[in-house]
């Protein structure tokens, strides 16, 4: 697994390296490289969406279904089956695709963390001798983004990439520059993306969960009311809970990592939210 994230990691490196060349500027080239890799991502997120609106459909006929053979578990278990099967999907292919999609993830993060490595490809003997030139930190977490802020300040060129992005300098970590204020605008407008994207997805969800009581209502008003309000007020306490929780990581992750990471979630969390809400809408028009 390791290997698989490297050789992906390294990769995707020579496409920001490749952009880095052309834009000179490490915050722009994250910027771009973002929006490319979204487009590369983008069939595998049309599968993703579609498979997760299929798998809601199947779940309203499980249930039935466990309803239905709540007594037999050899029969439920083969009526599963055989729902999967007429369906035409596996149990598995949206853990598949999320799997699949968090490796890349990872590789990502790889990538944006050591730019020496895997961008620059600079070999880890050099990495090593430059970590004793500056006597960088074996406990730092970012060695190579200590690299790149102390060759800057110490006018090395040898190792040159253009961290100051508007005036925000990527290599800081806020954590370790309480002082500057600058350290607070990225991770800032991160929980701030972090908390209108989980408003306007769950929101969205909450939406089509009332319309689904408001169609039951009229249909099974008797049986089916008390059922679906149950399911909503669950669903409404897992949304708060989530709106709490999501900010607070996001505020967690971002005070400790450099500002080049959090720059590339703040943008990877926009365009990610952007592009479901567009293919939730087209698809839902499709239906």
């Amino acid at each position: 697994m390791g290997a698989l994230i490297s050789g992906l990691a390294s990769i995707f490196g020579y496409l920001l390296n490749f952009i880095y060349n052309i834009v000179k500027n490490y915050g722009l080239a994250i910027i771009i490289f973002n929006v490319v890799v979204q487009i590369i991502l983008l069939p595998f997120s049309i599968k993703q969406q579609k498979t997760l609106i299929k798998n809601n459909k199947i779940q309203e006929k499980l249930k039935e279904l466990r309803d239905k053979y709540k007594n037999d578990e050899v029969r439920l278990g083969q009526e599963t089956i055989d729902l999967y099967k007429s369906e035409k999907m596996s149990p598995f292919s949206g853990c598949l695709i999320s799997i699949m999609q968090f490796i890349l993830f990872i590789s990502i993060f790889y990538l944006v963390r050591q730019p020496l490595t895997y961008m620059k490809k600079i070999d880890s003997e050099q990495i090593n001798s430059l970590i004793e030139k500056y006597q960088i930190s074996q406990q730092s977490n970012y060695k190579e983004i200590d690299i790149i802020r102390e060759a800057k300040n110490n006018n090395d060129e040898s190792v040159d990439i253009e961290m100051n992005f508007l005036g925000i300098d990527l290599s800081n970590v806020p954590s370790r520059n309480w002082g500057d204020f600058t350290v607070y605008i990225i991770p800032g407008l991160y929980v701030i993306s972090s908390i209108i994207s989980t408003k306007m997805l769950t929101n969205k969800k909450k939406k089509k969960d009332e319309n689904k009581v408001i169609e039951a209502n009229v249909n099974e008003k008797a049986m089916v009311e008390k059922d679906d309000d149950d399911e909503l007020e669950a669903m409404e306490a897992m949304n708060k809970q989530m709106s709490i929780m999501i900010p607070i990581m996001a505020v967690s992750v971002a005070l400790i990592a450099p500002l080049g990471l959090a720059l590339y979630w703040l943008i990877n969390n926009v365009f990610t939210t952007i592009q479901r809400l567009v293919l939730n809408k087209f698809f839902i028009k499709e239906e």
